[in-house]
């Protein structure tokens, strides 16, 4: 990746971390991995797909930030992250939740933030730290939504 696109993906990840309030201190639910899925709802329910569309499209909570998506009133989105459309035909309700969870479980490498993690993170600004930039509700919330994407 050359030079220039590496700051601007730096400063837009800087940005999104930025823009967007920490969840509550509240500790983390447990969760088990299994393959590249978080199968179980961190809340033992299932989600929202009206509040999650509405966290998705709100740029406190970063998504559109990088991911662009069937997002018609959102004049500015994302071109570094896959487009969101079609996300439910792409992965599972725990593929999805892993990725908003913890995508560095898949790839250490990404520019994606781990969501619902605290643990082992090392630039993190001092009113983050110990708290997950989303609720576990949210969490499950945004992949209500997600997973009704189907092109």
């Amino acid at each position: 990746m050359p030079l220039a696109r590496r700051s601007l993906v730096a400063l837009l990840a800087a940005a999104a971390f930025a823009a967007c309030a920490p969840a509550s201190a509240e500790a983390l639910r447990p969760y088990i991995v299994v393959g590249d899925a978080i199968p179980a709802s961190l809340t033992g329910a299932r989600g929202d797909a009206t509040r999650g569309r509405a966290l998705v499209v709100e740029r406190s909570s970063t998504c559109i930030l990088c991911h662009s998506g069937p997002f018609p009133e959102q004049a500015f989105q994302g071109d570094l992250a896959p487009n969101l459309a079609g996300s439910g035909s792409r992965w599972t309700e725990g593929q999805l939740r892993l990725r908003l969870v913890d995508a560095s479980h898949l790839n250490a490498a990404t520019i994606m933030p781990s969501y619902y993690r605290v643990d082992g993170l090392t630039r993190v600004g001092n009113s983050w730290r110990g708290k997950p930039i989303l609720s576990a509700e949210q969490i499950e919330d945004i992949v209500a939504y997600l997973v009704t994407l189907r092109e």
